[in-house]
């Protein structure tokens, strides 16, 4: 997150207004004093020119009284777009009805614009606040010059301006003229409202896109039309890092439809542009029908030779082997495993999957003039900004990058291979240029999640307390250069933190880190690490519990004890406060009446929490395990802890109910195989989703309001997903899951 929205007031320009040539109130953000709308202009294309209106701001109040405001952050499914508005609008007191939201483009002046990690809200919540409440203060101060009374007499509500004690208003659109030459007061001078005052905030507003959505109008990026614009499809080496040495380019160029047939050279990097096939035709059609005949002489590479089971196979053998990096070794976990009344051990495993949003990377460019123009369904324009400079040679302040909603990011669009791919064509050709990847393209070159390899130990006491925990974890890493030496550095989402629980609560806890080399592509999937590691390290605590025939809700309270905030040890070390935790795990096991239930065999409760992206979040799976074991979840209760306040309640529902049906997905069907050093499942015939009759049958959502900051959701009701339908399958089977997907293991049971 860039500074400007962060750091304090006294060092940038909190806020500006300025008078437009149509009329009307301008405020917003500024990265500091020397940056000016003169500097850049980015005009969305849903205001128009008349209004003469440049988004250097996030609020424009129109004479007519309408209220523009400005999401800067991008829209992926999350409801940012209508939640951050809600924000400011509930400070400025307006009719929600009266407001108009804009997608903002790529721009400094908005500060940092990426959407990833749940940190949209955090990050600009409190500034948020600020903005609208200073709009409203200088509307009122307005009013008071106008009507000739004090200010202090004056309330804004419902858009207007309101004098009680004489019954006379001035609505926002009146007193617009007039608050363009007020003096934007001083931060310290603008009182926020009190929360019990909020009207909006904490209501059910749909999103401001639901409509649109709904009825087919043209959001995403792959809706984007421009005229005379072209329509490409890129083919990549099906083996990772792979280049092509020769393709039958004329054949293809001589098919109908298809305008030009070329060669990319591209670079190494899995991240960037690889080198591959672009085929542009007159209609996407045309594009895809032609690629069916492209032949390709590949040089596969070094990743031609690798395979999930060989990285199984190399997985058991380095986990056997000394030497991994200690990440963590408080007190002596190997003597205490020897000194322990009981042991248990446990190997866990979890394949690469796939982002699999509903709609496929695609972007438009447009180069000429030596610039280029993009959009982009993305969650980090920045990054794509970077990438075109850097592969392409294209200055910066040449590139301008539009933000299109995008059809599900989970991570993924935090990736700009797709937008440097598109960039790349539309340079060569001169002409708009939409690439769109087919299906095949979005699931066999993804930035997956990385697969990985717990051995895991744990030590009970004869009370059957835990008092000692190792866990060797194998992970994957890719090849690189640094300081002229071949190094192994890991992929993205494939690290362990020392931090990670049950790390700083165990006396004795030995955390090892071993890589293994591969070649293919990493990068964040929702709840980064946490959607896997909670699986992990909560499924063998609730193993541990039970070998010590304690209540596996006790075990975890006692784990977790009464240490109160606890500080992140290392350079990336988060606090955890423990408090928060025990409330919403006690809270959970309260509304799932934990242990006040007798269940027949075949149905059980598993219980799960996890702290990540600054969310507390405990779940309860109730579940029914048939004989021939086919699992259905019959309940899922969640209780989170986000802070002080729900922002759009609909919106946060919302993403706890989809964390759970997307975390149920990814444990009960989703996998890639990798032989030869290429995925070997294509489309969702061999890749399976979640289906509705897979869905839990209820989705119980509890909001604990707590005096803390508010944070994120679209992440952290995911990861206890997992663990607790799995403890809660034991629970009713006696069957343990160590490996995912759920397809794997038996569940059957007599």
């Amino acid at each position: 997150m860039n500074e400007c929205l962060l750091e304090n007031a006294s060092r940038r320009d909190f806020l500006r207004k300025s008078t437009l040539a149509g009329g009307g109130l301008v405020l917003g953000f500024y990265l500091n004093v020397a940056d000016s709308a003169a500097k850049r202009v980015a005009k969305p294309s849903t205001i128009s020119e008349s209004s003469v209106f440049k988004p250097n701001a996030f609020i424009h109040i129109a004479p007519t009284g309408k209220v523009t405001l400005i999401s800067k952050q991008p829209e992926i499914g999350q409801g940012i777009k209508t939640s951050l508005p809600m924000v400011i609008a509930e400070e400025l007191e307006v009719n929600w009805l009266d407001v108009q939201i804009v997608q903002g483009d790529l721009d400094p002046i908005y500060g940092s614009q990426s959407a990833g990690g749940s940190r949209s809200t955090p990050t600009n919540y409190q500034e948020f606040h600020k903005l609208g409440a200073t709009a409203r203060t200088m509307l009122i101060l307005a009013a008071a010059e106008l009507l000739r009374v004090p200010a202090a007499e004056l309330i804004a509500k419902d858009s207007a301006v309101h004098h009680p004690a004489s019954g006379k208003q001035l609505s926002y659109g009146q007193l617009v003229e007039k608050a363009v030459t007020i003096p934007v007061p001083a931060p310290e001078s603008v009182k926020l409202k009190d929360p019990k005052d909020y009207k909006l905030l904490g209501t059910r507003i749909g999103g401001v896109d639901n409509p649109g959505v709904v009825t087919g109008k043209p959001l995403f990026g792959i809706d984007v039309q421009l005229p005379g614009m072209l329509y490409a499809t890129y083919q990549k080496c099906p083996a990772f890092g792979g280049k092509a040495v020769s393709a039958n380019l004329d054949k293809i160029k001589a098919l109908p439809g298809v305008k030009h047939v070329f060669i990319v050279e591209g670079g190494t990097s899995l991240k960037g542009l690889l080198p591959g096939v672009a085929i542009v035709a007159d209609s996407t059609w045309a594009a895809f029908t032609a690629r069916k005949q492209l032949e390709v002489i590949w040089d596969e590479g070094p990743a031609a030779v690798q395979s999930w089971a060989g990285f199984t196979a190399k997985a058991k053998e380095l986990s056997e082997q000394a030497g991994g990096e200690v990440l963590r070794n408080d007190g002596d976990a190997k003597q205490a495993l020897d000194d322990a009344d009981k042991t248990v051990e446990a190997a866990y495993s979890y394949p690469f999957i796939s982002h699999a949003s509903i709609e496929p990377q695609n972007c438009t460019a447009w180069f000429k003039d030596g610039g280029i123009e993009i959009w982009a369904p993305t969650q980090n324009p920045e990054a794509g900004q970077k990438i075109v400079t850097e592969t392409l040679g294209i200055p910066k302040e040449k590139i301008t990058l539009h933000i299109t909603r995008s059809g599900g990011g989970f991570g993924r669009r935090l990736i700009p291979d797709y937008i440097v791919e598109s960039a790349a064509i539309a340079k060569q050709i001169g002409v708009p240029v939409k690439l769109t990847w087919t299906r095949e393209d979005d699931l066999q070159h993804d930035q997956f999640r990385a697969g990985g390899f717990h051995f895991l130990k744990g030590g009970l006491d004869d009370k059957g307390k835990l008092i000692a925990w190792h866990n060797h974890f194998v992970t994957f890493a890719h090849k690189v250069v640094k300081d002229g030496k071949d190094t192994l550095e890991l992929g993205s989402g494939a690290n362990l933190s020392g931090d990670e629980f049950p790390g700083r609560w165990v006396e004795n806890c030995l955390l090892e880190q071993t890589p293994l080399e591969c070649n293919i592509p990493m990068g964040p999937w929702r709840a980064p690490r946490s959607n896997v590691l909670a699986w992990v390290f909560h499924s063998f605590i609730d193993e541990l519990a039970h070998a010590a025939g304690r209540d596996p809700l006790a075990f975890r309270l006692e784990i977790l004890g009464d240490k109160g905030f606890i500080p992140g040890t290392g350079q990336q070390g988060i606090p955890y406060d423990v408090n928060r935790m025990k409330h919403v795990l006690q809270h959970v096991a309260e509304k799932a009446d934990w242990g006040k239930k007798t269940f027949p065999r075949g149905q059980g409760q598993g219980i799960a929490f996890h702290f990540s992206h600054l969310g507390y979040i405990a779940q309860v799976a109730e579940v029914t395990v048939s004989k021939d074991g086919k699992l259905k979840v019959d309940r899922v209760v969640v209780s989170t802890d986000i802070g002080a306040q729900i922002v759009n309640l609909s919106g946060a529902e919302n993403q706890v109910q989809g964390s759970v049906i997307d975390g149920l997905g990814a444990l009960m069907f989703q996998e890639l195989n990798i032989e030869k050093g290429r995925i070997v499942q294509s489309n969702f015939g061999d890749y399976p989703m979640i289906r509705i009759a897979d869905a839990p049958t209820r989705v119980d959502v509890h909001f604990l309001k707590t005096d803390y900051p508010v944070t994120g959701l679209g992440e952290p009701a995911l990861p206890p997903l997992a663990p607790a339908v799995c403890n809660a399958i034991f629970a009713a089977t006696g069957v343990r899951v160590r490996q995912l997907p759920l397809l794997r293991t038996d569940l059957s049971w007599s």
